[in-house]
C-alpha cells in the first residue's frame, strides 16, 4: 500500500497543543493530506515545550502541510473557509467558543460543507460547568475519577495502571487501525490484518512525553527532575487537610500568574521565576503545608472552575456525583451497574446503550440474519453446537 488507507481524505487541523495534534499525526500517517492552519503571529501564553525552531522537534506535525494564517482579518478567515468547503474532516482543539468567535464554528462550516467530520478536542468538553476552565491531563484524570486508583498508601495518587498501555495503546490504537482498514477496505475491497501491539501503541501515544525528553524536559538518567515528571511544585497532586486530594498544573505563563494571585503567593520569591528548579523544592514545601490547611471542598470552591488549572483528585463513586459530569453525563448506569458512556459525544447521533445480553440469547435471531434456516438451526442445538 503505497498511498495510506486514508489516501484522498483532506483534513484542516487549527494549530495547536496537545492531543488533537497528536490526532492529526495520526491521520497523517495513514495517508490524509492534513493542511495545518498555523498562526502567522505566536501565541504569547502558550506553554514553552521546548521545540524552539527546530520544527522537526514538534514531530506530531509529520507529513502535515502547513499554512500560516492571521485568524484575525476576515481574508484570513475566508481562506480557510475555502479550504474548508472542500474538506472531509476539521479538527480544533480551542476552547468551547474560541471557533464560533473566529466565525469557524459548527453552524458556518456545515452551511458551506454538510459532509464536513467537525473533531474537537477539549479537556472538559464543549458543555458542563468547567467547560471554559482551563486544565491539563492530571486535572481531567482526576476529575473522571482514574487518577484516584493509581494512588497507594503514604504516597500521593499517580497514573494508575491500564490507562497508558491496554486502552491508550491497546484499545485505542486497534480501534484506529480497524477504521483505517474498514475506510480502506470501502475503497479497494481488499481487507488487511490489523497487528495492533500495547507496545507499539503506548510508544505511539506517548508522542508529547518523547518530545519532552528528546527537548530535555525529562532526563533518561534521572527521573523527577523535569515539570513533567514531578519536581515543578506547580504541576503535582497534593493532600488536603480531610485525607483527599487535589490536582494542580498552571503549565502556561497567565494561567500560572492566576495561581500564585488566587494563593496569595505573588509576592513569594519561591514562585518568582516558574522554571527555575534551584526553586521548586522550596515551592514544593509550601504548596504541601499551604494545600493540607483545608479539605478539598474547600479548595473546590476556591479554584474550580477557575483557570489555575485545578482539579480534585475523585473516586468513581464521587465522579459519578460531580456536577460537570452528570451535566454531560459521563457515566451512567444499566442494570446496576455503574460505568462510563460512551465518548466522544456527536451532534448526530445519540447512542442507544443496550445491557449486556444473557450467553446464547441471540442464537436464532444471529444466525437466521446470516441466511440459516429453522431445521438448520435446530440441528445445531440438537448437537449441541448451539
Amino acid at each position: 500500500m503505497s498511498k495510506g488507507p486514508l489516501a484522498g481524505i483532506k483534513v484542516v487541523e487549527m494549530a495547536g497543543i496537545g492531543p488533537a495534534p497528536c490526532a492529526g499525526m495520526m491521520l497523517a500517517d495513514m495517508g490524509a493530506e492534513v493542511i495545518l492552519i498555523d498562526r502567522k503571529v505566536a501565541n504569547a501564553n502558550a506553554a514553552n515545550l521546548g521545540t524552539g525552531d527546530d520544527p522537526n522537534q514538534s514531530f506530531f506535525n509529520r507529513g502535515k502541510k502547513s499554512l500560516a494564517v492571521n485568524l484575525k482579518s476576515a481574508e484570513g478567515i475566508e481562506a480557510v473557509l475555502k479550504l474548508i468547503d472542500s474538506a472531509d474532516v476539521l479538527l480544533e482543539g480551542f476552547r468551547p467558543g474560541v471557533m464560533e468567535r473566529l466565525g469557524l464554528g459548527p453552524e458556518v462550516c456545515h452551511a458551506r460543507n454538510p459532509k464536513l467530520v467537525y473533531g474537537r478536542m477539549t479537556g472538559w468538553g464543549q458543555t458542563g460547568p468547567l467547560a471554559h476552565a482551563a486544565g491539563h491531563d492530571p486535572n481531567y484524570i482526576g476529575v473522571s475519577g482514574a487518577l484516584y486508583y493509581g494512588g497507594r498508601e503514604n504516597h500521593p495518587p499517580t497514573a494508575p495502571l491500564t490507562l497508558v498501555g491496554d486502552l491508550g495503546g491497546g484499545t485505542m490504537v486497534l480501534a484506529w487501525g480497524v477504521i483505517c482498514a474498514v475506510l480502506d477496505a470501502q475503497r479497494n475491497g481488499k481487507g488487511q490484518v490489523v497487528d495492533a501491539a500495547i507496545t507499539d501503541g503506548s510508544a505511539y501515544i506517548s508522542s508529547l512525553l518523547m518530545l519532552m525528553r528528546n527537548t530535555g524536559q525529562i532526563r533518561d538518567d534521572k527521573l523527577q527532575t523535569g515539570w513533567a515528571d514531578g519536581a515543578a511544585p506547580w504541576n503535582d497532586t497534593y493532600q488536603c487537610a480531610d485525607g483527599n486530594y487535589i490536582t494542580v498544573c498552571p503549565l502556561e505563563p497567565g494561567f500560572y500568574k492566576l495561581f500564585l494571585d488566587k494563593l496569595g503567593l505573588a509576592d513569594n520569591p519561591a514562585f518568582a521565576d516558574q522554571w527555575d528548579a534551584a526553586s521548586w523544592p522550596e515551592g514544593r514545601r509550601i504548596l504541601t503545608e499551604l494545600f493540607a490547611g483545608k479539605t478539598r471542598e474547600q479548595w473546590c470552591e476556591e479554584l474550580e472552575g477557575t483557570d489555575v488549572c485545578f482539579g480534585p483528585v475523585l473516586s468513581f463513586a464521587e465522579a459519578a456525583e460531580h456536577p460537570h459530569n452528570k451535566a454531560r453525563g459521563t457515566f451512567l448506569e444499566i442494570n446496576g451497574v455503574p460505568q462510563p458512556a460512551p465518548a466522544p459525544k456527536l451532534s448526530g447521533y445519540t447512542p442507544d446503550i443496550k445491557p449486556c445480553p444473557e450467553i446464547g440469547a441471540h442464537s436464532d435471531e444471529v444466525l437466521t440474519g446470516a441466511g440459516m434456516d429453522a431445521a438448520a438451526i435446530a440441528q445445531l442445538k440438537e448437537l449441541g453446537v448451539i
